[in-house]
């Protein structure tokens, strides 16, 4: 078995996308004659300073003759990979080895990939360590996503799929025609087997990029056969080619266990905590708070950001005292909150006290001196504790689809440890 690993041939700003040249790759393997076993969409560590959208690396599996993938490689990919991009720089990794057992060190390597910020030349170290080929351009910074890409099917450990379509090349840069009607019904009938294909609440057909790239559309779910019976009733304009991978989105594989007070840039925690003020929405339409550590004097900033859109609704509704989970990046010191749970309400809030005589509100009778009914003259030594009704329930809140990341997991995927609240 050979695997093949592609990374970073994409732009912001010219478009493209690996998985599209990991397709055509795919098709070039089988005109020779060779079976593709596998395609593996792989999403890295989404705080990578140098991603273009959704830091994805692909993979194929295949009997291809591994001394001559790497020139079929290079030859799909040198026409198409945008290097006058500075941001680019593709790499290509050949592993002559069977998927199942790929190297621990090359697995491991997957695995953090996922979760962490990895260099070049640790990934070229274990690329020569294992003897495997490899080619870059432009730096060749691509070669960590596709040694990872390599690794990923024995290093991680939960997969999903996607089918992609794609427009015909020439179309790239106009607006794309998708019948928007037709995703929606196709969605609604294979919710929630496939999921982030629509937002309901926002009217946006979430699987249709707005980037210039080859996509057309991509349809995420939990089997093949759904996701590929969702795209087979979109409408819209011809499909050049068409495939489905299998993904480690929606998985929350970037998530690690983390406490507040030992939290690091560049990467993405789930963390207990309690909130130490109310929410505050600042300038933009953000919404921040601060989480307290259980055991530790250490809080956190958190944030919603304005595209979470009414998820912030929910970020507003936690008051100090709340004990919370939170999930997601931290960057410059601040979590950027992708989901939470609510573990604990704070039920309770101080009020002036009634008077027991006539049933009206008291006055304060001067600073530390309590409350007194001025009509009975009845006092309290202070306010009184009375319970709330809150706008939240306990369990799990999360961006609605509009907003969420690639490799964020959808409430209604399941096996969370609380009753979920998934938008749509």
């Amino acid at each position: 078995m050979t695997v093949i690993g592609l990374d970073d041939t994409d732009s912001r700003e010219r478009g493209m996308c690996t998985t599209y040249l990991a397709a055509r790759l795919a098709e070039a393997i089988e005109r020779a004659g060779a079976t593709v076993h596998r395609r593996l969409l792989v999403r890295l560590n989404p705080a990578v300073e140098h991603k273009t959208r959704g830091n994805a690396a692909l993979a194929l599996h295949t009997d291809f003759d591994a001394d001559r993938a790497l020139d079929l490689a290079a030859a799909e990919l040198e026409p198409l990979a945008e290097t006058d991009d500075p941001r680019t720089s593709p790499g290509v990794v050949v592993a002559d080895v069977d998927p199942d057992e790929v190297p621990a060190p090359v697995a491991a390597f997957a695995t953090r990939a996922v979760r962490e910020l990895l260099g070049l030349d640790e990934a070229r170290s274990l690329i020569e360590a294992h003897g495997y080929a490899h080619r870059g351009w432009a730096g060749g910074r691509g070669r960590i996503g596709a040694l990872a890409a390599v690794g990923a099917w024995a290093g991680l450990n939960e997969w999903t799929y996607e089918h992609v379509a794609y427009r015909a090349f020439e179309r790239c840069g106009t607006p794309r025609d998708v019948d928007e009607a037709s995703v929606f019904e196709a969605a609604a009938d294979h919710y929630p087997t496939a999921w982030d294909t629509v937002d309901r609440a926002e009217g946006e057909a979430v699987c249709v990029p707005n980037a210039p790239g080859p996509i057309l559309y991509g349809i995420r779910g939990d089997d093949a056969e759904t996701v590929r019976a969702v795209a087979d009733r979109i409408e819209s304009e011809p499909i050049e080619r068409a495939a489905t991978f299998l993904t480690n989105q929606g998985t929350d594989g970037h998530l690690r266990e983390g406490t507040v007070g030992d939290l690091r840039d560049g990467r993405a925690y789930r963390v207990d905590g309690v909130v130490a003020d109310a929410p505050e929405t600042r300038r933009g339409g953000h919404v921040f708070f601060g989480l307290r550590g259980l055991d530790a004097d250490a809080t956190v900033d958190c944030v919603a950001f304005e595209p979470t859109k009414r998820f912030r609704d929910r970020v507003r509704a936690v008051r100090a005292g709340d004990e919370l989970t939170v999930c997601g990046e931290v960057s410059e010191g601040t979590l950027k909150v992708e989901k939470f749970a609510v573990r604990s309400l704070d039920r309770t809030a101080e009020t002036t006290p009634t008077c027991g005589e006539c049933g009206r509100s008291m006055e304060s009778a001067g600073r530390d001196q309590g409350y007194r009914c001025r009509d009975c003259g009845t006092s309290a030594p202070g306010p009184e504790t009375v319970e709330i009704d809150r706008d939240l329930e306990r369990g799990w809140y999360e961006v609605p689809p509009c907003a969420r990341r690639h490799i964020a997991k959808p409430l209604v995927r399941g096996s969370f440890d609380a009753p979920v609240h998934p938008e749509r």
